[in-house]
């Protein structure tokens, strides 16, 4: 299998890029709450997809350029298009198709990279990372963001709900991804020759202190995981009542006043020498 013929888990319908986006800003304090691109310049970005890191990448940094780069054309013209809406940001970024194991850029092309849900997509995460090194200058900062599917809980306790995770996250591993990828960035970061590799678990827990945050991230949690229902029948891990079964139990989660919404990523600093 190569990269170009990997399975993209969530598809690139227009409501999957629209979900993108809210999971950004939704997102957002948490992720890049401990991230500091002040002191570059010129940054890559690798799994751009449509543009939602990147826009909170160019408000935050004022005096960054970025350079993204994603395998789908659907997904690069969505942030073409996402970017051209903000024409005060568009002037500072750059989209193109390339592939995060072979990049088509010499060494020292950048001073810091940007990692964001992709290498849970990837098949090869420690050669996509051993590639970021090699564009990057000395003393570049690298911030690794990514998936830990283990930690994720909703209460009250829903059979199907949970039947349909474990078929997720079985069709990913199948399909030569790897939902647990966050616990493994300090090991593949220096596998990849980087240095000074720092991690961090950042939790989202969700519940009565926050009901109106938590009933957002249970309606984006519904259209996560319903963006791979179809292939997830087709791959035969699940069937219709599942799915069904499952709709019904984020409805009643959704109605109960003492729900609980938990998960878990990890963060990952590293630095090029």
């Amino acid at each position: 299998m190569t990269l170009n013929d990997f399975p993209y888990l969530h598809g690139f319908s227009a409501t999957e890029q629209t979900r993108l986006r809210k999971q950004a800003r939704l997102f957002e304090p948490a992720i890049f709450h401990d991230i500091d691109f002040r002191n570059a310049r010129h940054i890559l970005e690798v799994g751009s997809g449509v543009g939602a890191q990147t826009e909170i990448l160019l408000r935050r940094f004022p005096d960054l350029r970025v350079t993204g780069i994603d395998l789908n054309e659907r997904q690069l013209a969505a942030a073409n298009a996402h970017l051209a809406e903000m024409p005060w940001l568009r002037e500072r970024v750059e989209f193109q198709r390339a592939n995060a194991t072979d990049l088509p850029f010499e060494p020292r092309s950048f001073d810091g990279a940007f990692l964001c849900w992709v290498l849970e997509h990837v098949p090869s995460p420690a050669r996509a990372l051993a590639e970021v090194r090699r564009v990057l200058s000395p003393g570049s900062p690298v911030f690794v963001t990514e998936v830990m599917n283990a930690s994720f809980l909703l209460d009250p306790y829903s059979p199907n709900l949970w039947r349909y995770w474990m078929a997720f996250n079985d069709f990913q591993i199948d399909s030569g991804g790897d939902p647990f990828v966050g616990a493994k960035l300090g090991n593949l970061l220096l596998a990849g020759g980087f240095r000074d590799v720092q991690t961090q678990t950042k939790t989202v827990h969700l519940d009565n202190r926050e009901p109106a945050r938590r009933k957002v991230m249970f309606a984006l949690w519904e259209e996560l995981l319903l963006s791979a229902a179809e292939q997830l029948l087709e791959a035969g891990k699940v069937d219709q009542a599942t799915v069904e079964g499952m709709r019904s139990e984020f409805t009643q989660v959704q109605n109960d006043p003492n729900a609980v919404f938990f998960y878990s990523f990890v963060q990952a600093r590293a630095t090029v020498y």
